[in-house]
């Protein structure tokens, strides 16, 4: 719980750092701005908050390393919900009113988290999870995003680096084989989810898993 605190905290002082133009930057996410991504950042802190409201019986379906659906096709923007949330965040009309309406949320979330059981059982996709476990696939999902926000950016702030770990030990669960120690967390994130090209050095140090990469986490 304490590192999805840090990362979601992290991802909310990031979001309110933003100025003028960085707003229309693009974002990590392909066919994404930044304002895009924070719009989309929305819809994470609602889920937060309907995902605390349903509660589950019953013993858990999945575990946190379990909850994630694993892909090979990298998104584009173009796809349905890519575009809704173009239109979407262009609808504000204004960053200012995007930047209230996530910080709103997300402090909600934040509270609403604080204020959970980590042994209760909640349902979300189907799947009944305990809060604990939901709580670190959100570790994931902000740090991601995170990185996503300020991968074209200058002054501000990237994840907390005990964050940036626990992704990279989720991605290596999800590959099953751990990343060769040789790029840094960040990098080794980046490189492994598509978010970039490897490096012709980290190529060499990723040796036989650049077979199984890129990953998407969905």
């Amino acid at each position: 719980m304490d590192l999805f605190f840090r990362s979601w905290n992290a991802l909310q002082n990031a979001v309110k750092s933003l100025e003028g133009g960085q707003w229309l930057a693009p974002s990590g996410c392909t066919g994404w701005l930044v304002q895009d991504l924070v719009f989309h950042l929305v819809i994470d802190a609602q889920d937060i908050l309907i995902t605390l409201a349903t509660p589950a019986e019953g013993e858990p379906t999945h575990t946190a390393a379990q909850y994630w659906e694993l892909g090979t096709d990298l998104p584009t923007g173009m796809d349905e919900e890519g575009l809704f949330t173009r239109r979407a965040a262009l609808s504000y009309g204004s960053t200012a009113w995007l930047a209230h309406h996530f910080d709103d949320l997300a402090q909600a979330a934040g509270r609403a988290a604080a204020l959970a059981d980590p042994a209760s059982k909640v349902e979300t996709r189907d799947y009944v999870l305990t809060v604990a476990d939901y709580f670190e696939t959100y570790v994931v999902e902000a740090t991601l995003h995170h990185l996503d926000l300020v991968m074209h950016l200058s002054g501000v702030d990237g994840p907390d680096a005990d964050c940036l770990a626990a992704t990279r030990r989720t991605v290596e669960t999800a590959l099953g084989s751990p990343l060769p120690a040789a790029p840094d967390d960040q990098a080794a994130l980046l490189v492994a989810t598509g978010r970039r090209a490897a490096t012709d050095e980290e190529k060499a140090a990723l040796g036989s898993l650049t077979e199984k990469l890129p990953i998407v986490l969905g």
